[in-house]
């Protein structure tokens, strides 16, 4: 078990915060340690508060590492409580801003994260697409070669009607050459500039009449289409969006709750910096990681 000994510190005020708290009747005791005992929901919390990386462990794994924490904490915490270290005004001070933290948190999920739905997410990605600038996109097959004489050579069979694809699979030096040259669509800047520069240019249907040279060799290109980028499907992309949408909902509660109650700072520099922290928050294109995620509290705790 000792290996797991390192996520009692990771997890102890959670835990300690949980532990004192009395079980429900119906919880049933999955240890006990002395005459304490823990239950399944303080095992359940334990396990949603391991550290990211052993969160990535197979579902038996956690359960161990968390069980190994939980009792680590039972144990100092019995200790603590003997000490009264909970009477100390710095126990205090801690478990306060902790209640703050996790009323701040049951208010964000109550008010944001519960009545988030669909038709809001949906309604919001419209609205992203919608505001999207045209972006065009070309498909477009090439044949490379390593010399500027070889790709004048390909000009001419292409010339005297030779199929493309063909030629790329028998001539190109390119990994994609069994799929004819095949580069798919892609936006400007995907490629290097002298490739991108020839192939945007060129009509749809035509290829490359010289060669364009770049530091992988000689490339003779053909455009097959050219298009408007599609937007990214919305299942795709629904979850950044549901964040976004999430990120307004808290802003307008923090600025109910700013506007009920005045912010005052006593050092003029940290209210200067606060206030442009705050404006910047506020900022229509400002990170959706502003607001809290879904599924993590909203601030952190002190490390203990």
């Amino acid at each position: 078990m000792s290996r797991y000994n390192k996520l009692a510190a990771a997890v102890a005020f959670a835990a300690i915060v949980a532990f004192q708290a009395p079980a429900f009747a119906a919880d049933a005791v999955v240890a006990k340690v002395g005459d304490l005992e823990i239950h399944q929901s303080e095992l359940d919390l334990a396990i949603s508060n391991l550290d990211p990386q052993l969160a990535q462990l197979p579902d038996d794994q956690k359960k161990v590492a968390a069980l190994s924490a939980a009792i680590d904490v039972k144990l100092l915490a019995r200790d603590a409580l003997a000490e009264k270290l909970q009477d100390t005004p710095d126990f205090k001070t801690r478990m306060a801003y902790l209640q703050d933290r996790e009323l701040h948190n049951a208010y964000f999920k109550k008010h944001v994260v519960d009545v988030v739905t669909d038709a809001e997410v949906k309604a919001r990605y419209d609205k992203e697409v919608a505001a999207l600038p045209k972006q065009e996109e070309v498909h477009a097959r090439h044949i490379l070669v390593k010399t500027e004489d070889e790709a004048k050579e390909v000009i001419k069979e292409l010339d005297a009607g030779k199929d493309f694809a063909a030629v790329a699979k028998e001539k190109s030096t390119d990994p994609n050459k069994s799929d004819g040259g095949d580069l798919g669509y892609f936006q400007r800047g995907r490629m290097v500039k002298e490739f991108d520069d020839a192939a945007f240019s060129l009509p749809v249907g035509t290829y490359s009449k010289t060669p364009v040279k770049t530091d992988f060799g000689f490339h003779v290109i053909k455009v097959e289409d050219k298009r408007d980028a599609p937007p990214p499907p919305f299942d795709q992309v629904k979850d950044q969006v549901k964040q976004l949408v999430m990120r307004d909902k808290y802003l307008d509660l923090l600025k109910q709750a700013k506007t009920a109650s005045k912010v005052e700072i006593s050092d003029p520099a940290l209210a200067k910096a606060y206030a442009d922290a705050d404006k910047q928050q506020q900022q229509p294109d400002a990170a959706a990681g502003d607001a809290p995620a879904a599924d993590a509290p909203a601030a952190d705790a002190p490390k203990p």
